[in-house]
């Protein structure tokens, strides 16, 4: 009884195997189809231009004899070496065989009646020859040369050239028909029906087949830093692993997962891990994908790509840049009529909320910019699950570190952990970019190992920007830029923050011609005192150059740049100004196509003034501190601008010793101020700009 089971079981098996095979074969047949129609059509268009051009010689190949004018063939027949005329009908041409003057002259003799004429003719041998021309479409023309003919002895025939007519027929009309066909029928035919130029035309409505692959080899264990996006992300994932569960305990598992944060921290990575857990299909798509100018355009793409989607459910759709088809509705783009953004989101939101949960299709969409989507998208039952991918913090940024060196030869001095302190704010892009950098920095040297020198210099360019070389300082102006970048070191150093600098140079990287990095705390919420001691360290620069060397200098553009900005956020947005009082002045300055904009917007005269004057008072103040903190460190500020001045760069231990006697000092009480201490929430280089009058950005970490 067994023995027949296992035997009925492996016929099964062999049935089941057999009808894998025979889909997989007409798999395989339909997907060969378009190419072997499209070898078809090549090798069709091949012969049609080469019998084109065949009939084209024959048509315009001119026949036998020597070309003569039509004087000349009167004056031959008038000789009576004419011997014998075939008119060629279609085209339009005489050829006659000549004879040669003896035999005109021997036959001119005996006719007794033959006027005297010469039958020699120029241009034409004297023997027995072939001869054409061509006469004119001229019916009296072609009569008077046939009487001519015909009066001289020749004998004239006619050849209506039927064959040839055929031809010429065949050419001009029937042959360019079936090459434009045929040309046609490549372009919509090629790349296998739709990719290529025309064919898309009749495509417009499709997505692209290359949005879809088969899955992905991605899973949560290559993502780093977003522990709470894989955690939340999970339960998708054991969702499309077992629909049927959710179904069976009554469950609504989430239709889309909108996933928001600054770029570069890994949204897309986030959704090609899902699938990769899953091991569902994965169709990628971008947003921009579904805005055309052509009106529908966009909704049939949607209705297209859903309705692929749904026939291998369960299965995985990632919308990147949602915004881009999401926008709030009358946020700009029409002028009147119907906007084409519109009705492109109006499908999204129909298809969104028309298939079944138990399906096991989930949407994941990615962005930028949340605030701009279209309230519709973010209501439950569209988008459930709203999932921040913030940057990492140094947990995260260790483990990013670790995943993209881990398949790189690393020296044993390496310490991602310290690599990962320094980086605050840095996504997993930028981290990625730092351990490539520090992979060609190495070949550049010619070395075997990645060492910690080469991710040191690989943090600093991604923070600042390689190292230029053909702008050199002079000696005045390395000076000063030396007291620009010591100006803020003393001063943050005074309001505790020594250990935050871990840099300091007057060497030019990137659009900077100088630079002092700190790498800051990562606090989230800022007291009035930390932005007031941020305002401070960042006119230290400026503080130091008018304290030493009597004047400031265009190097300090950037700083007051950012210090203005910092001022104006305090008064306007944070109410930290006794002038204004606690008020939020910006506002939402309305819904314009590149999103929402905050502005200073219906104040009148007397609070813009206000306004003004707070932003003013701010500044001046914060300078005012910086300058008596350099006052009473003046013996420091000295020593150390001279050694930067020496040696050009200062950092991490060499840097902490050179400040050994001014922490002293500090500890000791001999300073003249006691400023408060604050942490700035973002890193932030304090770059100087150059002093010849062109503007040098601020290099700052991504944030």
């Amino acid at each position: 009884m067994a023995a027949a089971t296992e035997e009925s079981s492996g016929f099964v098996d062999r049935i089941k195997a057999r009808i894998a095979a025979s889909r997989r074969e007409r798999a395989a047949t339909k997907g060969s189809g378009p190419g072997r129609l499209l070898y078809l059509l090549i090798a069709s268009l091949l012969v049609l231009v080469v019998t084109f051009g065949a009939a084209l010689v024959m048509l315009f190949s001119d026949p036998d004899g020597k070309q003569v004018s039509l004087t000349q063939l009167s004056q031959l027949a008038a000789g009576g070496r004419v011997e014998s005329a075939v008119f060629l009908d279609e085209d339009s041409q005489v050829v006659a065989k000549i004879r040669s003057t003896e035999e005109a002259t021997a036959a001119r003799a005996a006719d007794k009646k033959a006027a005297a004429t010469s039958v020699q003719v120029e241009g034409v041998p004297d023997g027995a020859v072939t001869v054409r021309t061509a006469y004119p479409n001229n019916g009296a023309t072609t009569n008077s040369t046939i009487q001519l003919l015909q009066g001289s002895g020749a004998t004239v025939e006619v050849d209506p050239q039927a064959g040839q007519a055929r031809l010429r027929t065949f050419t001009t009309f029937l042959l360019p028909v079936l090459i434009l066909a045929n040309l046609f029928g490549l372009l919509f035919v090629g790349k296998g029906g739709g990719g290529g130029a025309i064919g898309e035309v009749t495509n417009f409505g499709r997505v692209d087949d290359g949005s879809r692959t088969g899955g992905s080899s991605v899973t949560f264990a290559d993502v780093g830093g977003a522990e709470e996006a894989v955690t939340e992300l999970a339960e998708v994932r054991d969702y499309l692993k077992d629909p049927a569960k959710y179904k069976a305990l009554g469950a609504a598992p989430p239709k889309g997962v909108l996933l928001f944060g600054p770029p570069g921290t890994g949204k897309t990575l986030l959704a090609k891990a899902v699938a990769g857990e899953a091991g569902v299909p994965f169709f990628s798509v971008a947003g921009a994908e579904f805005v055309e100018s052509l009106v529908g355009v966009g909704a049939a793409r949607i209705r297209d790509l859903f309705r692929r989607v749904n026939a291998v459910a369960p299965a995985i759709v990632f919308i990147d840049e949602l915004d881009a088809a999401g926008r709030k509705r009358g946020s700009g783009g029409g002028g009147g009529g119907s906007d084409e953004r519109e009705q492109t989101l109006n499908q999204l939101l129909v298809e969104m909320d028309g298939f079944d949960v138990t399906t096991g299709v989930v949407v994941i969409a990615a962005t930028n910019r949340p605030d701009i989507l279209d309230p519709a998208l973010m209501r439950p039952g569209r988008f459930d699950r709203h999932i921040t991918v913030e940057r990492p913090d140094a947990v995260g940024r260790e483990r990013i570190l670790k995943i993209h060196a881990g398949k790189k030869p690393l020296s044993p001095d390496v310490d991602l952990n310290r690599i990962a302190s320094r980086t605050p704010g840095f996504t997993g892009a930028d981290l990625a970019s730092v351990v490539n950098e520090a992979a060609l920095l190495t070949i550049r040297r010619k070395g075997t190992t990645i060492t910690m020198k080469e991710f040191e210099e690989a943090v600093v360019r991604v923070l600042e920007g390689p190292q230029r070389r053909g702008q050199v300082l002079t000696a005045e102006e390395r000076t000063r830029a030396a007291y620009h970048e010591i100006g803020h070191v003393v001063v943050a150093a005074t309001l505790g923050r020594h250990e935050d600098v871990h840099r300091v140079t007057v060497l030019g990287r990137g659009r900077t011609i100088a630079a002092a990095t700190f790498a800051d705390s990562e606090a989230t919420i800022l007291t009035k005192s930390a932005l007031h001691a941020q305002l401070v360290a960042t006119l230290g620069g400026i503080a130091a150059e008018t304290l030493v060397l009597g004047e400031a200098s265009t190097g300090g553009e950037q700083d007051l740049e950012h210090a203005t900005t910092l001022a104006r956020d305090m008064v306007t947005r944070y109410g930290m100004a006794e002038e204004v009082g606690p008020v939020r002045l910006q506002v939402k300055a309305g819904e314009g196509f590149l999103g929402d904009d905050s502005s200073l917007i219906g104040l009148s005269p007397e609070t813009q003034r206000a306004v003004e004057e707070a932003v003013r008072r701010l500044i001046t103040e914060a300078q005012s501190e910086a300058t008596t903190i350099l006052q009473g460190h003046r013996r420091e500020l000295d020593t150390l601008a001279a050694r930067l001045d020496a040696e050009e760069t200062l950092e991490d231990e060499v840097l902490q010793d050179a400040l050994a006697p001014l922490l002293q000092a500090i500890e000791s009480g001999t300073t003249s101020s006691a400023a408060p201490a604050g942490r700035r929430r973002t890193v932030r280089t304090a770059a100087a700009t150059g002093t010849n009058g062109r503007t040098k950005a601020r290099a700052t970490a991504k944030s």
